[in-house]
């Protein structure tokens, strides 16, 4: 009987499918209009034509992972659940002061975020939990249901509870979800010492927030996709991506969905990651272009983490795949600015009415319409041909631009393009910079269905030793679905000063966050090929606002020293400001644990376009690009043979993507039919 694997990414305006056969590594892709009233349908929509077009049966898919952006998506647009929070007596203004930091420091004038929770719907508790974690005053159950009746009266559709340091001692919080869940059954309810136990009172009540903003629409969405995937004659589990790069079962999603924000963007670096241990090119920066956005990150040798992102107003302490986003996607509108000065994003078309050349309505001109202008992009070849452009909507769209600026319409495409280049260059730059790596020494991956397009355009205006352009980049992501690992992070807080903290009670604490870690992984009930723990810590020299994360080497736990923290975080203090002062006292904040569990991952072998592939080009046309015309080469991806070196301009046209390459680079194909492009 043949096994497949089913990784899905569920985007704006596509939802990606990739099936893999697991004794073959044959890949089957697909992509289908997404239904944003209900994800769900588009996935079941998918598997239904998989199923027709390679006549494979739902039955056999044994293995099934996706990333969603609903949530992340719920929390932007801000049409969440009610939420209702209970909070200790006298600090329910937590969520209005934040940080008492402005949003900018040089803007005195800039709108203050407003609250995911009305205040009126944050209610006292009367009870105390000590810094030390010992009891100051008591909690009563008649307290703690005179307060949730009066908010569900109120309309209040979830509840989140945050209590004065429940990262110390969880006990009155876990009293309270139990007397909740005891009395009012049914009601989503999460507490912040399960959600995400960190000292920070403010953080650790937004994360609970969100988490219930968000939780009833993402419990309501992965029951549909069970019960869908089950009505198709699906028996396997179901898997979701995380922020953090792993999977989790969609049980743990619906209690803790905040942890999937930001899984889209991560299942692209994981696919991403497994491209360059394939191709043994460690370091690499990934460029992720879809139709909103161009996400950027930076790996050397292993995926990199922030523990605090910020999505919209809010910042997200829980780890997260390092991951910097700029407005200019193959969406992205292109406009002029009072002066006159022509500018891009970040604004999106979306989905609805996207850009102009889609035909349903849209006027205004995006990247994709200046793609079709320049010759770039063919309106007869996008999506395989099944979703033909329209060129004269494209024309009329960049025409408004180019009577503003004085342009012809190909220089005014052509504009837009370096445009958009100059927006990702502007971010990728820094964040070289910021994480001290030479950009000369590594391969730019490029992925999503613009990325490949625009990719050796950046390349141009940077150093970079190579370009990649993975076999199917429109949909990697859902291939990082497919290979991602079971990753979940556990934290402790400490906010000690090294030479208080006795080693004894250091792997104490680590001991304890083991302990945590593997009971997770056992819950999840999937077979693996190996387990591995990576610890860190959250150290600052005393005084200091900010803390570096440092991550610990390979050492065996019973050897593990407060000492030898102290020395690892001078290292890595040294390593990214240039500077450490060894003799400084240092603190330590917050004690991590990842622990990872390694899927099988059978061998990927790319499945070639339908029909036979010609010798040669399908043939020629012209293309304005970096102000110039020149007649490009137009091939077909599966027509281009190993050992052999094509020399731009060209382009090459797929079902997912379009690659363009142009004059000064050249492309082969390696072994895993990669496109590899160096300068000529």
């Amino acid at each position: 009987m043949t096994r497949y694997r089913l990784g899905v990414d569920i985007g704006g305006t596509f939802t990606d499918l990739h099936l893999m056969d697991e004794e073959t590594g044959a890949l089957f892709a697909l992509k289908t209009p997404s239904t944003p009233r209900d994800p769900s349908l588009a996935v079941a929509n998918g598997i239904e034509e998989l199923g027709k077009r390679h006549g494979i049966v739902p039955a056999d898919v044994r293995y099934f992972a996706h990333g969603t952006t609903l949530a992340v998506n719920t929390l932007l647009e801000r049409d969440g659940a009610k939420v209702g929070v209970l909070m200790t007596g006298g600090f329910t203004d937590t969520l209005e002061l934040r940080r008492l930091r402005l949003p900018k420091a040089n803007d005195f004038f800039v709108p203050k975020p407003v609250s995911l929770v009305p205040r009126r719907h944050v209610r006292p508790v009367g009870e105390r939990m000590l810094s030390d974690g010992r009891v100051g005053a008591p909690i009563r159950r008649e307290d703690v249901e005179t307060q949730v009746r009066r908010l569900l009266d109120d309309g209040v559709e979830t509840l989140a509870v945050c209590f004065l340091h429940a990262h110390r001692n969880p006990e009155h919080e876990r009293l309270a979800k139990s007397w909740i869940e005891e009395s009012f059954p049914g009601v989503f309810v999460c507490i912040s010492s399960e959600v995400w136990p960190q000292q920070r009172e403010y953080e650790r009540a937004l994360v609970s927030v969100v988490n219930a903003y968000v939780g009833g629409r993402m419990k309501a969405y992965f029951n549909t996709l069970h019960g869908r995937a089950r009505a198709l004659g699906m028996t396997c589990r179901v898997f979701s991506t995380k922020s953090n790069g792993g999977v989790m079962g969609i049980d743990s999603a619906a209690e803790r969905p905040v942890e999937t924000l930001l899984s889209g963007p991560a299942s692209g670096v994981i696919g991403a990651h497994h491209i360059a241990g394939r191709i043994g090119d460690p370091n690499i920066v990934t460029i992720d272009m879809g139709g909103t956005s161009a996400d950027i990150s930076i790996l050397e040798g292993e995926m990199r983490y922030a523990t605090e992102n910020t999505v919209g107003d809010f910042p997200v302490i829980m780890p997260a795949v390092d991951v910097s986003a700029v407005g200019a996607g193959g969406g992205s509108i292109a406009w002029t600015d009072a002066e006159g000065v022509l500018k891009v994003g970040p604004e999106s078309a979306g989905a609805a009415p996207g850009p102009a050349c889609y035909g349903r309505g849209g006027a205004r001109p995006a990247v994709t319409d200046a793609y079709l202008t320049a010759g770039i992009v063919a309106p007869d070849s996008f999506l395989g041909g099944e979703m033909r452009l329209d060129r004269g909507a494209a024309h009329g769209a960049i025409d408004s631009i180019a009577s503003v600026l004085g342009f012809s319409r190909a220089e005014a495409a052509d504009a837009i393009l370096q445009i958009a280049t100059a927006a990702i260059y502007a971010e990728l730059l820094p964040q070289t910079a910021r994480r001290g790596v030479d950009i000369a020494g590594f391969s730019m991956v490029a992925y999503g269905a613009a990325g490949p397009t625009q990719a050796f355009m950046l390349a141009r205006e940077l150093e970079v030793r190579r370009v990649v352009v993975p076999p199917s980049p429109g949909l990697l992501c859902a291939l990082g679905c497919l290979v991602a690992d079971f990753r979940a992070d556990f934290v402790q807080s400490v906010w000690r000063e090294a030479p208080e903290l006795p080693d004894a009670e250091l792997r104490a604490i680590y001991g304890r966050l083991e302990e945590q870690a593997r009971s997770w992984l056992a819950d999840q009930n999937i077979d693996l090929d190996r387990v591995y723990i990576l610890r860190s810590a959250d150290l600052c020299y005393v005084g200091q606002s900010y803390e570096v994360n440092v991550p610990f080497p390979d050492v065996v736990p019973a050897r593990l020293t407060t000492p030898r923290v102290v020395d690892w975080f001078h290292a890595r203090y040294g390593r990214v400001y240039g500077y450490a002062d060894a003799e400084a006292p240092a603190r330590m904040l917050e004690a991590r644990l990842q622990i990872v569990g390694v899927t099988p991952k059978p061998p990927v072998r790319p499945v070639a376009d339908s029909g036979d592939a010609p010798d040669g080009p399908t043939g020629a046309r012209p293309v304005h690009e970096h102000g110039e015309e020149r007649e490009a080469a137009v091939w077909r991806r599966d027509a281009l043979r190993r050992g052999e070196v094509y020399e731009g301009p060209l382009v090459v046209e797929q079902y997912d993507t379009t690659v363009y390459v142009p004059a000064g680079f050249r492309v082969t194909v390696d072994d895993h039919a990669n496109l590899i492009g160096e300068r000529a």
